[in-house]
């Protein structure tokens, strides 16, 4: 019984995506589908990357961007990192970045720039793990792989009064989208349970009078819809010390490969914590500008002292290097440092 019920659900379910599915730039909607229009692996690949930790409305002109720039997983897989890096600027979590480009030269170095189309072939790249080896395999290959991120977690625990806290609740949740995922059009049903939560399901005030799945919904029928405030995000403090030669040169040094921005070029700073902690990188007279350099990343706010100076040629650095001005393009910083510069050049 359970089974037929599952079943039924899931046809309720893309009846209303046949009605109701976003049109998102990496999609071949449903219609397109039926009629034989495969969708691309690159482009299911390169926007689930993008998607993680990041909005649909903050994705899409990066997401034009790149497949205008770089319209094939062997284009991207020849690109210079830098451009890729700068490309990137402000979709954050740059380590997702350098395992594109990782995964790109991967696919176009062992496998003739095709795609794996299986779950199993897509886990062994580089850079992607088990959800996103779900999503490209259920999308664009119509494999029957279980697709569950926050927004389908959020649906099969409204769907079941499910009330176990995450990430606990990660393998109730996955079991649950397991049982309702159908053979038949896996890909569009993983688009479409996505959808719901993003559209109907949503944090707060879900829209269950539009919901395909009310008449099943078990915390409809006992008037538990409604999802606990979220966790209220910490601010951290530090300094950007932007330097300026006296020809005009800037002084910025490259971060770590491991943690926020790494691998990126930015302004030599404090470390991020509770206050900022002075760390000027050479020795000079510098100048706090009034306000602040404003940022928030995915688990914290940021605020940023800016402070300038004017150093002579030969004075030397303690960290980073400069970059002559013909060299410096504020475009290519993260936003967080392109924020500290424009607070400076508006002084």
């Amino acid at each position: 019984m359970s089974d037929v019920c599952d079943a039924a659900r899931a046809e309720d379910l893309l009846d209303w995506y046949d009605r109701h599915a976003r049109a998102l730039p990496w999609r071949v909607g449903p219609r397109a589908r039926a009629e034989g229009v495969r969708p691309d692996p690159y482009r299911v690949w390169l926007s689930e990357i993008m998607l993680q930790q990041t909005t649909v409305p903050a994705v899409k002109p990066y997401f034009e961007a790149f497949t205008a720039r770089w319209p094939t997983v062997a284009d991207l897989a020849a690109a210079e990192d830098a451009d890729v890096m700068a490309a990137w600027a402000g979709l954050g979590y740059y380590a997702r970045a350098r395992n594109l480009l990782k995964c790109a030269r991967a696919v176009a170095r062992d496998h003739e720039g095709i795609f794996p189309d299986s779950y199993e072939g897509l886990l062994a790249l580089p850079g992607i793990g088990p959800y996103t080896a779900g999503a490209v395999a259920a999308i664009a290959f119509d494999r029957a792989a279980t697709v569950v991120d926050g927004n389908v977690e959020r649906v099969m625990a409204r769907l079941h009064d499910e009330h176990t806290p995450l990430p606990q609740a990660k393998p109730i949740l996955t079991e649950m989208a397991a049982a309702l995922t159908p053979e038949a059009r896996p890909g569009d049903y993983a688009q479409a349970v996505m959808d719901l939560g993003a559209t109907i399901c949503t944090p707060r005030n879900p829209a269950c009078g539009l919901c395909p799945w009310r008449g099943a919904c078990a915390a409809w029928e006992a008037g538990t819809m409604e999802k606990a405030p979220k966790k209220r995000k910490p601010t951290r403090f530090g300094i950007a010390y932007l330097a300026r030669r006296v020809d005009g040169a800037w002084l910025l040094e490259r971060r770590p490969d491991k943690g926020l921005l790494g691998g990126m070029l930015g302004w030599p700073g404090s470390e991020w914590g509770d206050a900022p902690q002075e760390a000027p990188p050479i020795d000079a007279e510098w100048k706090t500008l009034p306000g602040e350099a404003r940022h928030t990343f995915t688990h914290f706010h940021l605020r940023l002292t800016v402070k300038t100076a004017l150093v002579p040629m030969d004075r030397p650095a303690s960290r980073g290097d400069f970059i002559e001005l013909s060299d410096f393009r504020p475009a290519d910083l993260p936003t967080v440092m392109r924020k500290a510069f424009d607070l400076a050049r508006g002084s």
